[in-house]
């Protein structure tokens, strides 16, 4: 059966994925890329570092945001969502998107590229140490379907 997410479902999704896809456009380029993400208040914030998708969402600040939760073939929900990408450069704001960062339910082993400083998990009383760009983008229409098979719907109910 397929079908459509409810808000909440969408919300659910969102809140509880790690890893999101970044689609953005520019030069006549279009580019998906994999990011790790926190999601608050109809929010997505990212920590990155310079390259081609921090250049193509400042050229062209409206993006497109995909999570998926694919637990099979016959039993996935995907939610796509469109907004406008910000860099945040306010020490205040910085502060807070790396509070949200951090507040995320993380698996104990994670990469470098999602550690902060040399002292992560701990944070500095400022955001100064931390290397790489902190970026959000503000969501603005977000929409979701899913699937689930014969046989997960009658384990289920």
């Amino acid at each position: 059966m397929f079908g459509q997410l409810t808000r909440e479902q969408i919300e659910e999704v969102l809140t509880k994925q790690l890893v999101g896809r970044i689609g953005c456009h520019a030069d006549n380029i279009t580019y998906v890329v994999p990011t790790s993400y926190a999601y608050h208040d109809n929010t997505i914030y990212c920590h990155t570092y310079e390259g081609m998708k921090l250049n193509m969402m400042k050229q062209n600040p409206q993006v497109c945001f995909e999570v998926d939760v694919l637990e099979n073939l016959s039993d996935w929900k995907s939610v796509i969502a469109w907004g406008k990408f910000e860099e945040i450069t306010k020490e205040a704001d910085r502060k807070d998107a790396l509070q949200i960062l951090l507040n995320r339910s993380l698996p104990f082993i994670t990469s470098k590229t999602m550690q902060f400083g040399d002292d992560w998990p701990f944070t500095a009383s400022t955001t100064e140490n931390i290397n790489g760009v902190l970026f959000k983008i503000q969501l603005k229409n977000k929409t979701g379907r899913y699937e689930m098979g014969d046989a997960v719907r009658n384990e289920r109910h």
